[in-house]
């Protein structure tokens, strides 16, 4: 057997045993997802800027490369939609979308709502394209909780 060929039979060998994990395209390209909602923010639900803000949807950037979300949205079971403007995520960033009021940055952006968009016991998060095309989704129905890791 020539040499090259031992080195194939060795590495096809040593990938059936286990020993060399080769990783899935999903896993290699990463994406971008529903990270965490905190659906029910702490204190009682008066609609101030504090309690608003206090209720938010991370979406995490696990690809190799920033990824511009304009036109995006980010909508709930009773359609509220957000749509994202001139807006880029980095590589392995993390972007927090809060309910209420302020200033966007570069980590915090902001729907400008006056009242609560994710109810306290139940909903859904759906983040999509600017095609429309489905990127995530992430539920809860808990009240037993104040947010979920999706």
């Amino acid at each position: 057997m020539s040499r090259t060929g031992s080195l194939a039979a060795a590495a096809t060998m040593a990938a059936l045993a286990g020993l060399i994990v080769l990783p899935t395209p999903a896993h290699a390209a990463g994406s971008v997802h529903l990270y965490k909602i905190y659906y029910d923010s702490p204190g009682s639900d008066r609609g101030s800027r504090t309690s608003l803000n206090a209720e938010y949807v991370q979406i995490r950037n696990t690809t190799n490369a920033a990824v511009s979300l304009r036109g995006w949205t980010l909508v709930d079971a009773s359609r509220h939609v957000y749509t994202f403007g001139a807006y880029t995520l980095g590589k392995g960033k993390t972007v927090t979308v809060r309910t209420g009021k302020g200033t966007n940055t570069a980590t915090n952006l902001y729907q400008g709502r006056s009242w609560y968009v994710w109810n306290n016991d139940r909903d859904t998060a759906t983040l999509k394209k600017s095609n429309g095309a489905r990127v995530d989704a992430c539920s809860y129905n808990s009240t037993r909780y104040d947010y979920v890791m999706c």
